[in-house]
């Protein structure tokens, strides 16, 4: 199969030779995470990043730009704190409460279903394959999937799963709709990057994908403007409005999954207003403090 992103041979070697300087980077950052946090009594899970890295071919590095932790709620204060403050506040270390939406499997059974890897003699904990799979799925229609690149995370994530892998423990532990939203995702991966999925046991659930999803994934990839947090840009009025404007209306996949809804419902409205109603109050005391922080400087 030809991946869309195929350019000539020579800057694909550097590209390559780039990535791969970059994974090492962040190799060496994680290990200092890890080493760090367990020095205060905190034992995270690695999730995203290099995790989705290591199935990737040797040809096709995925590129990352942060580490992204997930604790236990108990520690996630502490955790955060140590994030950003030396030494680990030049690390781009993303802390999460647990994994708040991306999954509801508890986290008691995530972590003792977690797996140890090891860069430089020091073991990292990572999801099992199952649970990733599913976290990675739901990760990327959180985003309205407007990161095409990031769809390749689903695709060798599929492709290059263990031997054992578990399609129950996968979909078992969530509810139907969550199920339905991992299989679409899988489906998305099937037409837009050639995934087979011929072996899957609901192999025949990945051979529609209804057409309002494809009409929101393909204005997305054909928009020069990517979703950011509205208080990240409100030093600069062209990118704030551009954000403001991209949010009429906001992205129905995404909008479904923050209400957990379904794909198949008729509507995307009720999930589009809920979204809207649901990020209202918080977004303006983010702006607000972000205005404060701005005219103080």
């Amino acid at each position: 199969m030809t991946h869309e992103t195929d350019i000539p041979t020579v800057e694909i070697s550097d590209a390559v030779r780039w990535n791969r300087l970059l994974l090492r980077k962040f190799e060496v950052y994680v290990v200092q995470a890890f080493t760090e946090l367990r020095l205060h009594g905190i034992e995270p899970i690695l999730i995203k990043g290099w995790a989705a890295s290591r199935n990737y071919p040797i040809e096709h590095p995925r590129p990352f730009s942060d580490v992204d932790l997930a604790v236990a709620s108990k520690d996630h204060d502490v955790a955060f704190e140590l994030s950003h403050t030396a030494p680990l506040d030049r690390l781009s270390i993303d802390v999460h409460r647990e994994l708040r939406h991306l999954d509801t499997v508890p986290w008691n059974t995530l972590f003792e279903r977690s797996k140890l890897e090891t860069i430089d003699d020091t073991k990292i904990r990572v999801l099992c394959a199952e649970d990733h799979l599913r976290v990675l799925c739901i990760h990327w229609l959180n985003d309205g999937g407007q990161y095409r690149d990031r769809l390749w995370d689903i695709y060798y994530a599929v492709t290059n799963r263990p031997a054992d892998f578990d399609w129950n423990r996968c979909l078992a532990g969530v509810s139907p709709t969550r199920q339905k939203w991992i299989v679409m995702t899988i489906a998305i991966a099937k037409k837009y990057l050639g995934l087979d999925t011929s072996g899957l046991p609901f192999a025949v659930e990945t051979e529609n994908i209804p057409k309002w999803i494809i009409r929101c994934l393909e204005n997305e990839w054909a928009s020069d403007v990517r979703l950011r947090s509205l208080h990240t840009c409100i030093r600069y009025p062209k990118e704030f409005w551009q954000q403001v404007l991209k949010r009429i209306p906001p992205n129905p996949i995404e909008s479904t999954i923050e209400m957990e809804g379904e794909f198949d419902d008729s509507s995307r409205v009720k999930y589009q207003i809920g979204s809207v109603l649901a990020r209202i109050t918080p977004s303006i005391k983010r702006l607000r403090l972000a205005l404060r922080h701005s005219m103080a400087k």
